[in-house]
């Protein structure tokens, strides 16, 4: 198959002999400043790449906040330590998440040319290393998770079958967005129960419309991947929607925004006018974000679809001011 795609030196080029993967962030910390020893595990946690664990961490945040703006008693300095529990373990279960998809995905990833870089297929790390590093980051993150709430607990062990099952829906279902968005999301459940310490409509509410999210910016992400995941038999919405991406993609962002907001005012329904209209501000802005990225859209432009994905970090992040104004006021 001729790609009509843009060239892109970094992915074409065969492996770097440094072990650099082709889409690590520029001058990232890893490259430049881990010592040689631990590189390729921290890319094999794709700590070069920063924007999956920021991805897993804003629903998590969204939850907490949400559940501070739902309680009458308002934040506590609990809450602090959760945000810092709930930053930390974010990065460990990405990375041993992203370990255990590698995993997974070895005998597949040598065949994509953005993939065939990762420390599995280039030789950095063997297959038996990769699971003992998946072992040590889920063993801290557990360890992180038995401080929280019992309800908080319950969510976290129950979230590791999603977790688990996600890197084999891409070969049964043209869907996996959907099972990575359940996995992705789960933190919202889990912040607002590590607050609460029970489930309540608004976190259940905003976790489906981070679902619809998920499926917007994965989409996006595997438009990348289309051609070579056509040759190989890979599934994904990016396959499916084809050249209909951006119209099926407006359907999940209307979704997503829709959802947001009626969660923003089911939390924020007996706290009064203001944080109600904070909380709507930053699913607004949240909503014009996505609708920027949606507009610049070229499924046929790698690079510029890997700089879109990225900027889903801030598209979380103007919701999360949003919360977090609504939580303190």
């Amino acid at each position: 198959m001729t790609s009509t795609r843009p060239n892109n030196a970094a992915w074409d080029s065969p492996t770097d002999p440094s072990g650099r993967v082709s889409d690590a962030v520029d001058r990232n910390w890893v490259d430049r400043f881990a010592p040689p020893w631990a590189r390729p595990w921290l890319r094999l946690s794709r700590a070069d790449r920063p924007a999956g664990t920021w991805l897993l961490l804003i629903p998590c945040w969204w939850g907490l906040l949400l559940a501070i703006a739902a309680d009458p008693a308002g934040a506590r300095w609990e809450d602090a330590r959760i945000a810092l529990v709930c930053a930390v373990g974010a990065f460990l279960m990405r990375g041993a998440g992203c370990t255990w998809n590698d995993f997974t995905d070895r005998n597949i990833d040598g065949s994509v040319a953005r993939t065939r870089s990762r420390p599995i297929p280039s030789g950095q790390v063997t297959a038996k290393g990769a699971l003992v590093w998946m072992c040590v980051q889920a063993l801290l993150a557990f360890g992180l998770l038995l401080t929280l709430s019992p309800t908080a607990i319950l969510l976290g062990i129950v979230s590791l079958g999603p977790v688990c099952i996600y890197p084999f829906m891409k070969r049964v279902t043209w869907w996996p967005q959907i099972f990575l968005g359940i996995a992705f999301n789960w933190g919202i459940l889990l912040a607002w129960a590590a607050h609460a310490d029970a489930l309540g409509w608004p976190p259940v509410v905003l976790y489906f419309g981070a679902m619809a999210w998920t499926i917007f910016y994965d989409t996006i992400y595997a438009c990348q991947d289309a051609e070579d995941d056509a040759l190989i038999g890979v599934k994904s919405t990016a396959r499916l929607f084809g050249e209909k991406t951006p119209k099926r993609l407006l359907l999940f962002l209307i979704a997503a925004v829709t959802l947001a907001m009626v969660a923003a005012l089911l939390a924020t329904a007996e706290a009064g006018a203001l944080p109600a209209g904070l909380a709507l501000l930053g699913v607004w802005a949240f909503g014009w974000r996505l609708h920027w990225q949606l507009a610049r859209l070229d499924i046929h432009d790698d690079p510029l679809c890997l700089r879109l994905f990225r900027d889903n970090r801030n598209a979380g992040l103007l919701l999360t001011l949003g919360l977090l104004a609504a939580a303190l006021v």
